[in-house]
């Protein structure tokens, strides 16, 4: 059963050939990168003397258990092995070389080539010329790894055209095999192999894996030719599994002739250096592109006697953008049928949703992704489930369901701290929390609060901020703390009960009396800064009393010196008032 899904596939990986690049003993860890980095750029090579380009596809580590769905689906199927090894003696060279042997072991039944690269070794053995082993001096002085590559893809190219053209070719009668991927093995224990509808099903896979071997050389056309013929073999004997992988073959040919820019949102693979396409070559996947015709009797192998001639190298053949859609969706139906095949079914979903992505029809789009959600694969580890929940998150994000991409986001960050890792990244969820917040409308700039109506679920934001609290003190930061309590009491406090108040102002009053709050800005790691938090709305005025003042403050009479009482209405020894009143008293005398 293949149990590690490649979340990172796309439609396209389907015309690639798959290598593995591996260190063999002790290689340091930036060494081999700073290696494998130059290998991985020669992703594209003109094929010498032809208008097709192979793609190549680097992994540096492959579970050898999806080796075995190679069959199936070959793009699955580790054809190349390149080891990269230190050897600094002559003494070591025998036992080098013996690990190089073993390693090719692991993959040994479906490579077409393997290379080794050894550095630090010099002198005799490193002189003799070899095309299977490279030596270098160093790793500052090895200017030829990526002619070395582009020699060893044309090496792959020939072994993968001669069993194109072996497996396409009519063999007179002879009987051809069953294709078969692991679990079915057991399974055709004891069948006739006379029988009309077993000699259907053999011809229908082949047919198949024909189609399969077209796209990785490079001859678009032809593949769909032979995929459409696998569809109507397999369909006619309910051969359902692998009626799906035909029908995703076509899908996948497909997207490949319309979407020539690719579905993985990556920037496009880079050419092999020296490696110049032809203008023929650089058409290929264009609307009205013609392929070159399948050589003579491939397609009359074995009593498929189907005049199909006359479609190859015409665009009918091609599936409509809405087509590849509804053809993924056959493909799915069909996966479903069988528990052992959930990775497979699992990788077509997001296959899809990468195309529909680019259709711009995101809500069917989400009910792909919708579904494999509920794929149901083994016990996957913590590291596996972070990877899914990440890659759910990205692909949410690319069809603009930006809140249920922070959903996602949210449990990959809660993951990193899962219960059962010996050592939590707690920096990991920090970070993971923090790229949730657009999607969740919350902003961490206090100012963004302050005008207007507010914007998302509070009682969601308010969730988030406690998280973000707790994550930053677990990672021992509690100026983080203090900062992110600031912010929530602020902008929050409209939405928090009573009883939440009292806990989120005595937590804050813990951790400043460990770390006061400060008005500057806090830089993150990564660059992100957090302004300070100013409490503009604390304290919260509810009524006003007017108090007595102390009686020290208290205002007092003063006692009129002259024994005058209207000198006690005034503060003035002399005043305006005071000499009108006398002047009245005067005239009355008088």
């Amino acid at each position: 059963k293949m149990s590690v899904p490649d979340y990172m596939q796309c439609a396209e990986d389907h015309q690639t050939l798959l290598v593995v690049v591996q260190p063999i003993g002790i290689v340091p860890e930036e060494s081999f990168f700073r290696i494998y980095k130059r290998i991985s750029a020669v992703s594209q090579v003109n094929v010498r003397d032809s208008q097709r380009v192979l793609y190549i596809r680097y992994r540096h580590h492959y579970p050898p258990e999806n080796n075995e769905w190679g069959d199936f689906q070959t793009h699955r199927k580790v054809v190349g092995l390149i080891t990269i090894t230190e050897c600094s003696s002559a003494k070591e060279w025998p036992q080098t070389f013996e690990k190089f042997h073993l390693q090719k072991e692991m993959y040994g039944s479906t490579l077409y080539d393997s290379r080794l690269f050894v550095f630090g070794l010099q002198g005799e053995i490193a002189e003799q010329p070899r095309t299977d082993v490279a030596f270098y001096p160093s790793y500052d002085e090895c200017e030829t790894v990526e002619k070395r590559i582009e020699d060893f893809i044309e090496s792959l190219f020939i072994v993968l055209e001669s069993k194109r053209l072996d497996r396409a070719t009519d063999k007179s009668g002879d009987k051809i095999p069953l294709l078969c991927v692991p679990f079915e093995k057991k399974d055709f224990v004891g069948l006739d192999t006379d029988s009309r509808h077993y000699k259907k099903r053999c011809q229908g896979r082949m047919r198949k894996h024909v189609g399969d071997l077209c796209l990785q050389a490079g001859m678009l056309q032809d593949s769909l030719v032979h995929y459409h013929m696998a569809v109507e073999l397999l369909r006619s004997v309910n051969d359902f599994l692998w009626l799906g992988a035909a029908l995703e073959g076509l899908c996948s040919a497909s997207v490949i002739y319309h979407y020539p820019g690719g579905t993985g949102g990556k920037v496009g693979p880079r050419r092999a250096q020296g490696g110049s396409l032809s203008a023929e070559a650089g058409n290929r996947h264009r609307p009205g592109a013609q392929e070159v015709l399948i050589d003579p009797g491939a397609l009359t192998s074995n009593g498929i006697n189907a005049d199909t001639s006359a479609e190859i190298g015409r665009a009918k053949n091609c599936l409509s953008p809405e087509d590849i859609i509804e053809k993924y969706k056959e493909a799915i139906s069909y996966y479903g049928k069988y528990k052992n095949a959930g990775v497979i079914e699992l990788e077509a979903c997001v296959k899809a949703v990468r195309v529909l992505a680019i259709q711009k029809r995101s809500m069917e789009a989400s009910e792909f992704l919708q579904n494999a959600v509920y794929i149901n694969l083994r016990q996957l580890s913590e590291e596996e489930k972070i990877q899914r929940y990440s890659i759910l998150s990205e692909l949410y994000e690319r069809i603009g369901f930006h809140r249920k991409s922070a959903f996602f986001k949210r449990i990959a960050a809660m993951q990193c701290a899962a219960p059962s890792i010996p050592e939590p990244g707690w920096r990991a969820c920090y970070k993971l929390l923090l790229e949730t917040l657009p999607g969740y409308s919350l902003s961490l700039d206090p100012q963004d609060f302050s005008k207007g109506t507010h914007r998302g679920w509070a009682a969601v934001q308010m969730r988030l901020l406690h998280e973000l609290v707790y994550a930053s003190r677990r990672m021992g930061n509690p100026a983080l703390c203090v900062r992110h309590l600031s912010f929530l009491l602020q902008t929050m406090l409209d939405f928090l009960s009573d009883q939440e108040k009292k806990d989120v102002t005595q937590s804050l009053e813990s951790y400043t009396a460990k770390c006061p709050g400060t008005m500057e800005v806090i830089t993150l790691p990564d660059g992100l800064k957090l302004p300070p938090v100013p409490f503009t709305k604390l304290p919260i005025v509810k009524s006003v009393k007017l108090l007595n003042l102390p009686t020290s403050l208290r205002p007092h009479k003063m006692k009129s010196l002259l024994g005058q009482n209207v000198s006690t209405k005034s503060p003035f020894i002399y005043s305006p008032i005071i000499a009108h009143s006398r002047g009245e008293e005067r005239n009355k005398k008088i």
